[in-house]
């Protein structure tokens, strides 16, 4: 079956054109990405920190010794977290890190799976490859993997959550988040959606894993106290380097206080405002509602608290990948504007205009979470204000046309065969024709 899927031949319909075009290229993406730039490594090197403080707790020595006045990348993560990642230096550093890069390359890949599944598609989809290949071209993807850190597990442990999360399957759900949480708190801000949806089961494994890895890891730890004494005091400060949050360009350009405040007040004003519309009109619409909310919160995270650096956009997939619902909030070009700020492996120093382009490259990512979302609560207020002045409010704030039979999302799709399918199945071989899943169905919508 899989030999007859790869043999070459002619596209009958655009959906299947589209397929044959983009699977070679997320194919040959992901393994670029994988064995060849991962593995090449860059000057940044996540793992190295990550490899010694493993070896050094399974050695019974102190854990928490980074020099925090250098700009290098330092050991972050906390006691439960070092628990868990402690396997890795079962092996020597190469294969550690090899090893390393194909876990997280393998969850990526999961996540891309589930998130189909979330949405409805399949791997026949065009779909499919679209959203891989978009993830693998991407920045976050790409710096993931050569830096070699472990985002690409925590964006799968955000998609098994939100699955598990529309399923009502809350100890589960929150035993997944808590795990996470126990290594890197980037999740921790997804538990309000749970309290929106009053799934309160979901706080008690969300708490409750990591502090029992905690208390675990403390005493096979030399220095655990360090973590709350030492580093936890260099998480919360903001740095002026390596640092796309409001507050790290702000004290990179010398910004002053009022002035950096004034705009962390005003995004935070907007990101309250947003949640709330989505809170109070779209709770009922689950895939909808937990989607955009997670975007929400994860943007904020990035973009608000003292540190936010562009490979965490991985959490943002969920988001981007709700623009194929009718209702989506990233149906409009300034979103993917924005999207393209902080996703994009493009850089934008420039030789010719070096002032320009170095202020460009260090402000894209700001900019483009900051607008992207100043976009989703225009797109929601837009909607709020026009409901209210029709007095619809009480069925929701959704404009009324997107009630109406879904037609513009086929227009892409192949036109109705002049023959009639009957006369063409004469002509056609049975083998071929199941070979195409829109044959029969030469209307539907290419992502289905």
């Amino acid at each position: 079956m899989l030999l007859r899927q790869l043999e070459p031949r002619t596209a009958r319909t655009t959906a299947e054109a589209i397929k044959f075009a983009l699977w070679p290229l997320a194919v040959m993406t992901v393994l670029n990405r994988v064995f060849i730039k991962a593995v090449n490594g860059f000057i940044t090197d996540d793992f190295k920190p990550v490899y010694n403080a493993s070896l050094a707790f399974l050695n019974g020595n102190p854990v928490y010794t980074a020099n925090f006045d250098s700009v290098d990348p330092h050991y972050l993560y906390p006691p439960s977290g070092t628990l868990l990642i402690a396997p890795l230096a079962l092996v020597d550093p190469e294969k550690s890190r090899w090893c390393f890069i194909l876990l997280n390359a393998a969850a990526i890949i999961l996540a891309c799976y589930l998130l189909l599944k979330l949405f409805k598609f399949t791997l026949s989809s065009v779909a499919a490859p679209v959203l891989l290949f978009a993830m693998f071209i991407s920045e976050t993807v790409t710096n993931t993997l050569v830096f070699t850190n472990v985002n690409g597990c925590i964006l799968l442990a955000e998609v098994v959550f939100l699955h598990l999360l529309l399923q009502r399957r809350d100890l589960w759900a929150g035993a997944l988040l808590g795990l996470s949480i126990a290594v890197k708190p980037t999740l921790a801000p997804l538990i309000l959606i749970a309290a929106a949806r009053r799934q309160w089961k979901v706080f008690y494994p969300a708490i409750g894993v990591p502090v029992a890895l905690t208390a675990i890891a403390w005493p096979l730890s030399k220095d655990a106290d360090k973590f709350f004494t030492r580093t936890a005091r260099y998480i919360v400060e903001s740095r002026d380097y390596f640092n796309s949050a409001i507050v790290g360009n702000a004290a990179y350009y010398g910004l002053p206080l009022w002035l950096t405040w004034g705009m962390r007040i005003v995004m935070g004003i907007l990101v309250a405002i947003t949640l709330w519309l989505l809170y109070r009109y779209y709770r009922e619409d689950e895939l909808f509602f937990v989607t955009t909310s997670s975007g929400v919160l994860m943007t904020a995270s990035f973009l608000l608290p003292s540190l936010g650096q562009m490979y965490y956009s991985m959490m943002l997939f969920p988001l981007l990948m709700s623009v194929v619902l009718r209702n989506s909030v990233m149906r409009n070009w300034p979103a993917w504007l924005a999207v393209f700020g902080f996703m994009s492996y493009d850089k934008w120093l420039s030789d010719r205009w070096q002032g320009f382009g170095r202020n460009l490259e260090y402000l894209r990512i700001t900019f483009g979470w900051g607008l992207l979302l100043i976009v989703i609560f225009c797109v929601l207020g837009d909607r709020y204000l026009a409901a209210r002045r029709d007095g619809r409010l009480r069925f929701g704030i959704d404009p009324t046309w997107m009630s109406a039979p879904d037609s513009h999302d086929d227009a892409v799709a192949d036109p109705a065969p002049r023959r009639s399918i009957e006369t063409a199945a004469e002509d056609t071989d049975p083998a071929d024709s199941e070979r195409s899943e829109f044959r029969a169905e030469p209307q539907a919508s290419v992502l289905k």
